[in-house]
């Protein structure tokens, strides 16, 4: 039976962590020079209809390194946009392909495909959602911590699709959450939350960040953000991760960005680039845990 990988909630708290052992072991494996190629024979169809730079190389890099190869189509490639229905697409490629990664603006998309599709369904990033960053996340914390359960994160910056995949996985591994966004900014609605963690909203970031192990950050302005953008960043600034925040929370504490980073508009360049930042490390497990995720589902 076919699995699809459409928010965090699709892999139980144990297949997250059986998920991390492999990508351990992939990353090893990559280290060290050692061929790994489970997926030889295999294809999957990337569909793109957002711009990318970590999501798309990763993936194409991780398909060749598992030894099957990868196809980028973007919206304007396909008959998608020119009236064929998704149910038929999905129908279509799921005769060709192993496997779909989407990368596109609603979030139903991405559920109506996988529902069509008899291969797996991987959500590289809608509107809502952003799985497979939030699993790379949890894996570079446990990484840096040793562990999983009871690391305080502080979100501080826009409430976007990142954040609420955040709420999902922190409750899942049973993690501390504190959001700090202005409170125009809080979502209507929360995800279905399960697991041991506790996810809480705290509109002033000082004391969200009190005690966290990480403060991380995102992009105030996201692709296809509309509306008045000028007052957004006038809200978000004093929301901005700047060494003053980051001696707020009284202890080491690391800093982590999904990227791009827009410099001095969010995080200042001397956090980014400081003793604290470990976002090149995260960006880099991107490859290893989206390398587990392909082997896991379409091997």
């Amino acid at each position: 039976m076919k699995k699809d990988l459409l928010t965090v909630n699709d892999f139980s708290r144990k297949e997250v962590l059986t998920l991390f052992e492999k990508s351990t072991d992939l990353k090893e494996k990559r280290k060290n020079g050692i061929e790994h190629l489970p997926l030889k024979g295999k294809s999957l169809g990337m569909i793109f209809n957002k711009h990318s730079t970590r999501t798309r190389i990763s993936f194409e890099v991780g398909m060749y390194e598992l030894g099957g190869q990868a196809l980028f189509l973007t919206g304007d490639q396909l008959q998608l946009n020119r009236g064929e229905t998704l149910k038929d697409c999905a129908q279509v490629l799921s005769r060709y392909l192993n496997g779909i990664l989407i990368r596109t603006h609603g979030h139903q998309e991405v559920v109506d495909l996988a529902e069509h599709a008899t291969i797996p369904v991987i959500n590289g990033l809608t509107d809502l959602n952003h799985p497979v960053q939030i699993l790379a996340d949890i894996f570079t914390v446990k990484e840096k911590f040793g562990k999983i359960e009871n690391i305080k994160i502080a979100y501080v910056g826009d409430c976007n699709n990142v954040t609420y995949s955040w709420m999902t996985g922190a409750s899942l591994m049973g993690m501390e959450l504190a959001i700090a966004c202005p409170p125009d900014f809080k979502p209507d609605s929360l995800p279905a939350l399960s697991g041991n963690g506790k996810v809480e909203f705290i509109e002033d970031p000082i004391k969200a960040v009190k005690d966290a192990d990480i403060i991380y950050t995102d992009v105030w302005i996201s692709m296809g953000d509309t509306g008045d953008l000028e007052k957004k960043e006038k809200l978000l600034a004093p929301y901005q991760i700047n060494q003053k925040l980051l001696d707020a929370t009284g202890k080491k504490t690391l800093v982590m960005h999904c990227l791009p980073a827009h410099r001095g508009m969010e995080i200042t360049p001397e956090v980014l680039d400081g003793k604290d930042s470990i976002v090149f490390d995260q960006a880099e497990n991107r490859l290893h845990v989206q390398k587990a995720i392909l082997e896991t589902l379409l091997s």
